[in-house]
């Protein structure tokens, strides 16, 4: 029996050091808006509104929302629910393996649901903050729905703060509207990140993120750069980033090659 509670102190022990080391660098109401390595996160209990200029960037969205929900994974919350409806996968796009991998995330942890409509995906959101086992969900909203409306936005956001995970909304385009979201952003795509070995390729990815409502360290309207690193967030400058130039590809000789072609006239 000593051994047993031993084993379980043990565990105790090791869930509350996991759950340490996995907390947000960062949380509302701190006084430090970065890290002292230069670190960002978002923080969870919240809901986030996520935007983008296009349905182009979706890409850049979604990494941005795995690299989030990343930082919220825990053994007690080892899932990330992915929504959207059936209908936007035609300018959205689906979730590929490959690509959550590169953001540290083991695919098998996402759940992936689509609906039909937006009645039922606002329905599975709040229904999935309820469940002790998810750190995060993302909803990809390709459209504007007259259902997702302030009062539907109260309901997500009280059950994001209720839970101990996030609810992260992607949505698109230049417009705004009223929403109870603790936290507005607007992500844009940024040039990547060098190749170790390749100047031409492309790196990790980077985006520029600005804080569109709510206040953060006591501030409105902030803004970062952000690059992804295998240990999540980075804020760099991009006066000092040195592959924001653009690498010369190679002057290959096209007109001798094309001299060398055979005489079909």
């Amino acid at each position: 029996m000593q051994g047993l509670s031993r084993q379980q102190t043990l565990e105790d022990l090791r869930t509350r050091i996991e759950k340490v080391e996995r907390r947000p660098a960062l949380s509302h109401g701190s006084s430090k808006v970065t890290a002292d390595d230069g670190a960002f996160a978002l923080p969870g209990k919240s809901l986030h509104e996520i935007f983008v200029d296009s349905h182009r960037d979706a890409g850049a969205s979604l990494g941005f929302a795995l690299g989030v929900a990343r930082s919220l994974l825990s053994r007690e919350r080892p899932a990330i629910v992915y929504l959207q409806m059936s209908s936007d996968t035609a300018e959205t796009g689906l979730p590929y393996a490959t690509g959550i991998a590169s953001f540290g995330v083991d695919p098998e942890a996402i759940v992936l649901v689509r609906t039909t409509n937006i009645v039922d995906l606002l329905w599975a959101a709040e229904e999935t903050l309820a469940c002790r086992a998810v750190a995060a969900v993302i909803a990809d909203i390709g459209s504007d729905p007259k259902a997702l409306d302030f009062t539907a936005s109260r309901r997500l956001g009280m059950r994001s703060a209720e839970s101990d995970g996030a609810f992260l909304m992607l949505r698109y385009g230049l417009g705004r509207t009223a929403s109870a979201a603790r936290f507005r952003w607007h992500i844009a795509p940024q040039r990547s990140s060098e190749m170790t070995f390749d100047r031409r390729s492309p790196g990790n990815s980077r985006w520029r993120l600005k804080l569109e409502k709510g206040l953060w360290d006591g501030k409105p309207e902030m803004e970062w750069h952000l690059g992804w690193t295998k240990n999540g967030f980075d804020i760099f400058s991009p006066d000092r980033d040195s592959s924001a130039g653009i690498a010369p590809l190679p002057a290959y000789p096209f007109a001798a090659l094309g001299d060398r072609l055979p005489k079909t006239a």
